[in-house]
């Protein structure tokens, strides 16, 4: 049995051999010559080769760690983002070598397998069989260590190579527990052809984990606003073109496909081009992504240029569809973001736009994508929904699918926004998600029912907290705002969940005057 056809091109360079040579003799260096017939003159001080090695590394590797730890600072430096992010790429780079290695080795004893199965060593071909088992499942072990945001095709494809790995070891143990001729020969096709699965599997998967690896890197580059970062990204892909043309023709196929997407939305047909690709189901999530992000940035409330408009408006429905099924499909929260990014500037296009979402059940959906961590796991994710759910609370029908989805409850966690890191761009996105939620707080309050289940879940006392406490909304003028128009409409639905002290100052006045009063407001006043 042969490999198919391009099975073992993994674009692995013959360097990486090289290196395994070298290796190799490194460890001959260490264990065989101090066994070597010596003058007896040298006799005394020869030793155990091994022992005097770990000794010599102890010393070695307290040295280095006394010198990092010297070499730590104790205050929190300017740049220290900037060099987790570069750390973080130079482990990128790390680890897809080890990942190389790895698939290299898996390549050569399957071929190996190949070799020895043609001649019927059933011991040998079982042994490396079990051998190949091990490999595959440290392989993927390893990767799902440093990588995040696995998709799920990967998740498929690792269950299937792992289940297909484990009938080819039960195969060839059978081999090796009987020497009838006849079983022998039934048995070898099986094997053969589990053979062919398994390195079809393994190669298809290899070709998910490394198009995955520098699809992060030229994300990194593009969308990076730090030199040093940018820079470093180049370097890592730079390095990764240098380890063989399978690697060159993965990056230029995906740096190629965003790029010829992106010129999409620039074309006077371009709209109509990424309906058709946002439809179109045999496109991969990530073309679907990319091309959701070229929506986002065409819809974009900031962008001059309209002659795109009449174009969109026509092809609406079915780009608002794509993008919820894009929304609800999501594998990774970055995806979730350029869809759910896409639909928030499409709700500020046309008001069509929220009747549609309305009809898809989009608010459903985007209230259960809100309660997975794993997919709404950012504030930026988190402004895109409010956004949706602020201008589509507009429509009376949405103040019962909040009641059902417990979109007043999410409203109410999401006044709690908070950044975690201080970045700046991450405290004004915490802004935006405070300022609309109280918004849609404010707008969905019309309905009794949705005041009262706000009431109850102790919104008025946050409203208060934020009106009157500066430091809770980030000195924010549009977060208080919002809230002191929320906390009115609420005033008047539930008049009693006020002290006096908080109608004569919050509610009472004119909404300038609160809001002056709560602008000059001291943090020692609550």
């Amino acid at each position: 049995a042969t490999l198919p056809e391009g099975s073992g091109e993994l674009g692995i360079p013959h360097k990486v051999e090289l290196r395994t040579a070298h290796y190799f003799k490194v460890i001959l260096f260490y264990l065989v010559l101090p066994s070597l017939s010596l003058p007896s003159s040298m006799h005394l001080i020869q030793v155990d080769s091994v022992q005097r090695w770990m000794e010599d590394l102890k010393l070695m590797t307290d040295c280095e760690c006394m010198c990092i730890l010297q070499s730590k600072p104790i205050s929190i430096e300017k740049d220290e983002q900037n060099e987790l992010m570069l750390s973080s790429q130079y482990s990128t780079c790390d680890n897809l070598q080890l990942l190389l290695k790895r698939a290299w080795i898996i390549s050569t004893e399957l071929t190996r397998i190949s070799q020895k199965l043609e001649k019927n060593r059933w011991q040998r071909v079982h042994s490396m069989t079990v051998r190949v088992n091990c490999h595959v499942r440290s392989m993927i072990n390893e990767y799902s260590t440093f990588t995040r945001n696995s998709s799920e095709e990967m998740h498929q494809f690792e269950k299937l190579l792992l289940d297909k790995c484990s009938e080819f070891t039960a195969f060839t143990e059978r081999c090796i527990q009987t020497e009838d001729e006849q079983i022998l020969k039934s048995i070898k096709s099986c094997i053969n052809e589990t053979l062919t699965t398994v390195a079809q599997y393994f190669g298809q998967l290899i070709e998910l984990f490394l198009t995955h690896e520098t699809q992060n890197l030229l994300r990194q580059i593009e969308l990076s606003d730090s030199m040093y970062i940018t820079a470093s990204a180049i370097n890592s892909l730079f390095s990764l073109t240098q380890e063989g043309a399978h690697l060159c023709r993965i990056i230029a196929k995906w740096r190629l496909e965003l790029q010829s997407i992106r010129n999409l939305g620039l074309q006077v047909d371009g709209i109509l081009c990424l309906a058709d690709i946002l439809t179109d189901n045999s496109h991969s999530e990530a073309t679907h992504a990319e091309a959701a992000a070229v929506i986002a940035q065409i819809t974009s409330p900031h962008l001059m240029f309209t002659q795109h408009l009449s174009s969109f408006l026509e092809n609406m429905e079915e780009i608002v569809t794509a993008l919820v099924k894009l929304c609800q499909e999501a594998s990774s929260g970055e995806v979730f973001l350029l869809a759910s990014a896409a639909l928030a500037n499409i709700t500020f296009f046309d008001t069509m736009a929220c009747e549609i979402l309305l009809q898809l059940n989009a608010m459903k959906i985007l209230l259960a994508a809100c309660s997975d961590k794993h997919i709404v796991d950012t504030p930026y994710s988190r402004d895109q929904v409010v956004t949706i759910l602020a201008n589509m609370s507009v429509l009376d029908q949405c103040a019962s699918e909040i009641i059902q989805g417990n979109g007043v409850q999410l409203l109410m966690e999401m006044l709690f926004e908070r950044s975690s890191s201080g970045n700046s761009a991450e405290v004004a996105a915490c802004e935006r998600v405070q300022q609309k939620s109280a918004v849609t707080l404010a707008r969905l309050s019309r309905d009794p029912e949705v005041a009262d289940a706000a009431v109850k879940l102790s919104c008025i006392p946050r409203l208060i907290k934020l009106c009157r406490s500066p430091t809770e909304r980030n000195n924010s003028d549009s977060v208080l705002v919002a809230c002191l128009a929320a906390l009115r409409r609420l005033a008047v639905m539930s008049p009693d969940g006020l002290e006096d002290s908080d109608f004569q100052q919050l509610v009472k006045p004119r909404l300038v005057d609160s809001f002056l009063l709560c602008t000059n407001m001291e943090e020692s006043f609550v």
